[in-house]
């Protein structure tokens, strides 16, 4: 009887092996790092807060709290890090080694810092310390409703005016960030400007998501898991921080050659760089996307 059992056991550890086996061949190897990253091949790598802490936190966003910044007290590294949790499994800052982990943070962060600031060339402690000085377009020109969309119909009485890390714009961008966030900001796009939280899982829910089947997500474009067709690449369109700006403003800012507003949102990324230790020589190929196609060209502006 103990021999019947011992075969059993040993079968059952074989079995075992061979199902472990070929998960790890099938790429499907899961982690668990608890509240932070589990049940994704993704989690086996470092998590964010295993390279990015709360100091580097506070030296890229220097004056965020400052008197002067109009968001002072809004923003923190906490309300990130649990944001960004939520996408770690599917590879937001968890994606390839430590070195493209740090440079994704950076890029994602740099359109956040570029697209929050209040800096300019004479600012204390200069243009590049005042990202997240807003979470909400100071007097806006317009209410930024779409009558004409009919999936995502204007709220009464409501604004769709920018809010958020990546300013949202117009209510059918509410619409659909909303549904990605599983957040009724149809109704109510004020959350963006009153949860820190839920401001940055709506920018990182952007930055993982395609706007368009058979186009890249700004995290794909960056971490090398697009591949460009044809038509990419002769619209000059390829893999990097560049691509990132085409995705997630196109014609608002790329194909229009070395213009400011691109400028400065890849000084931020590679200010960020340096100031995370990765450095800013190694900010990547096709950095800009000054002479690229836009993926989406669009008549409204600003944004997203």
């Amino acid at each position: 009887m103990g021999m019947v059992r011992a075969a059993w056991f040993l079968l059952l550890l074989a079995l075992l092996a061979a199902a472990d086996a070929r998960r790890q061949k099938g790429g499907e190897t899961a982690c668990d790092k608890g509240w932070e990253c589990s049940g994704s091949r993704f989690c086996c790598n470092e998590t964010i807060t295993d390279y990015f802490k709360a100091y580097q936190f506070e030296e890229l966003f220097a004056k965020r709290n400052n008197s002067l910044a109009h968001a002072a007290g809004f923003w923190d590294y906490k309300a990130f890090i649990t944001a960004a949790a939520l996408y770690e499994p599917r590879g937001f800052g968890t994606t390839g080694g430590r070195e493209m982990s740090m440079k994704e943070v950076a890029a994602f962060l740099g359109h956040v810092g570029a697209k929050t600031s209040c800096g300019y060339s004479l600012a204390d402690g200069g243009s590049l310390a005042w990202g997240l000085c807003y979470n909400h377009e100071m007097s806006p020109s317009q209410s930024y409703c779409d009558d004409s969309n009919e999936l995502y119909r204007c709220a009464e009485g409501v604004e769709y005016y920018g809010r958020g890390a990546l300013p949202v714009y117009w209510n059918y961008n509410y619409g659909i960030v909303g549904k990605g966030i599983k957040q009724d900001l149809l109704n109510h796009p004020e959350l963006l400007e009153q949860n820190a939280t839920l401001a940055f899982e709506a920018a990182i829910w952007r930055w993982m998501t395609p706007m368009k089947r058979k186009q890249p997500s700004a995290h794909d474009a960056f971490v090398g898991n697009w591949k460009p067709t044809k038509k990419d690449t002769l619209s000059k369109r390829y893999p990097g921080f560049g691509a990132t700006m085409n995705i997630l403003y196109g014609d608002a800012i790329c194909g229009k050659g070395s213009i400011d507003n691109m400028n400065g949102i890849i000084s931020h990324y590679q200010h960020y760089l340096d100031l995370m230790g990765v450095g800013a020589q190694h900010s990547g190929d096709n950095l800009d996307c000054a002479d690229q196609v836009p993926f989406n060209p669009s008549s409204k502006s600003p944004d997203s």
